[in-house]
């Protein structure tokens, strides 16, 4: 893990609900973790859906589809 000089501010705006998560707020580990396992992370979803855990690119794209 890196040193992150945000990471208060970061931790204040975090909308990930899994909390045992070592990546909050560290958002350039977060985004490279999920990143490399075809994900987003939480704070790419709506709250509803960020419930789910289901962070897939997939569901991001179902739930901005028009």
């Amino acid at each position: 893990m890196v040193k992150c000089a945000n990471m208060e501010k970061n931790l204040q705006r975090c909308t990930c609900t899994y909390e045992p998560c070592p990546r909050k707020g560290i958002c350039c580990e977060c985004l490279r973790y999920h990143l490399s396992n075809n994900e987003l992370p939480g704070c790419f979803f709506p709250p509803e859906a960020e419930r789910t855990y289901d962070r897939s690119i997939t569901k991001f794209l179902s739930l901005h589809k028009r």
